[in-house]
């Protein structure tokens, strides 16, 4: 990655503004998102975009860029700078560079959010605003950490540099030592003035709603992300990514099957003798249905396309329906009579074992179990 131009990576000018930078990241991170774009190439663009958007979105880390320090060796005339390092890591750094302070602006951290939706949200896909309890940008100090009209000012025991520097005696001689500044913790600067609205922190927690749009086809447990809707980092850092993870109610009539949907049909005795005509609510809408003459317990009536879009994909699954021929219980005696008259005019062996089936039993089994 460190051969890549990082601002053609993200497809801006080396004047472009931190909002810029911003639009252009989120526009291919969700275009080469590896949930919207499952291939190897998206996926290696993807880790390209995100490691130049933490480069040039942190503005010290954007002016080592432009400086060309960031190349293996740190930079320092000559490509000499790894020898630097070695040499103040040996002899303490006499005469040498010292280590750079730390930024006060860090990525922020992830944050989940868990939704739970209807069977039927699931077939189309569904929009859903959520209420999420993140910190956000401090509107007082706008992420400089400081009240307004103040700045941070140079740290007096380090002058700026995040460390200082200990001479300890030993038996090689005078060896000298660098750790972080106690009085600006590493940073170099120190805020007399920190904003009271954040505390100093650049960031405020705060309740914002954020819009999804979920795709079809998702199943429990699946998590969609969604970059930069996380966190925002301390003084005001890039944000972190924001998880959304999913939840799919149970339906008191469907059940699921990969894309398709399975449901039972109940019909009478008759009906299953003679054949009849069913208009039955599916997900989407009305569903019509032919009951042919002579069906059995345990045949599948399939309706072609009234299942499931898929994750990936736009052909619909199919909605199948078991059919469970009901006999009646209760008979008044005229009813019963027209039965025993039927039995004698098809009078057949008798109840006998048959082959073994393998059908709509084991596939919709919790359903014909009343579970």
């Amino acid at each position: 990655m460190a051969d890549q131009d990082h601002y053609q990576v993200l497809g801006v000018s080396r004047e472009a503004s931190p909002e810029e930078i911003k639009k252009a990241y989120r526009r291919l991170a969700r275009e080469l998102h590896p949930d919207v774009n499952p291939g190897e190439d998206a996926a290696e663009r993807f880790k390209q975009v995100t490691h130049a958007y933490d480069v040039l979105s942190d503005p010290e880390q954007r002016q080592r860029y432009d400086m060309g320090g960031d190349n293996p060796f740190g930079g320092g005339a000559a490509g000499f700078g790894g020898f630097g390092d070695i040499f103040e890591t040996f002899f303490g750094g006499a005469g040498t560079r010292t280590a750079r302070p730390r930024s006060r602006r860090e990525r922020g951290q992830d944050a989940l959010v868990r939704v739970t939706l209807q069977l039927a949200d699931v077939v189309f896909g569904v929009h859903r605003d959520l209420e999420v309890d993140t910190a956000v940008l401090c509107s007082t100090c706008e992420g400089s950490c400081c009240q307004p009209g103040t700045s941070p000012v140079t740290c007096d025991i380090c002058q700026g540099t995040g460390h200082v520097q200990r001479t300890v005696r030993s038996l090689l001689g005078n060896v000298v030592t660098s750790a972080p500044c106690g009085t600006c913790q590493g940073y170099g600067t120190t805020i007399p003035y920190p904003c009271a609205e954040c505390h100093g922190q650049g960031r405020v927690r705060s309740r914002r709603t954020v819009g999804v749009d979920i795709p079809a086809g998702v199943e429990t447990g699946l998590r969609l992300q969604m970059p930069g809707s996380g966190e925002v980092g301390p003084a005001g850092g890039p944000n972190g990514d924001l998880y959304i993870e999913v939840s799919v109610a149970t339906h008191e009539i469907f059940s699921r099957d990969g894309d398709d949907l399975l449901a039972t049909l109940e019909v009478s005795m008759p009906d299953a003798i003679l054949g009849t005509s069913a208009h039955i609510d599916g997900l989407d809408g009305k569903v019509d249905l032919e009951v042919r003459p002579g069906v059995q317990s345990g045949d599948v009536l399939t309706i072609k396309g009234r299942g499931i879009t898929p994750l990936r994909g736009s052909t619909r699954g199919d909605l199948r329906v078991g059919v469970h021929v009901v006999t009646p219980t209760k008979l008044d005696h005229k009813s019963r009579q027209l039965i025993e008259d039927f039995a004698k005019r098809n009078k057949g062996p008798g109840p006998q074992l048959a082959q073994f089936r393998q059908g709509l039993f084991a596939k919709l089994r919790d359903r014909f179990r009343g579970e």
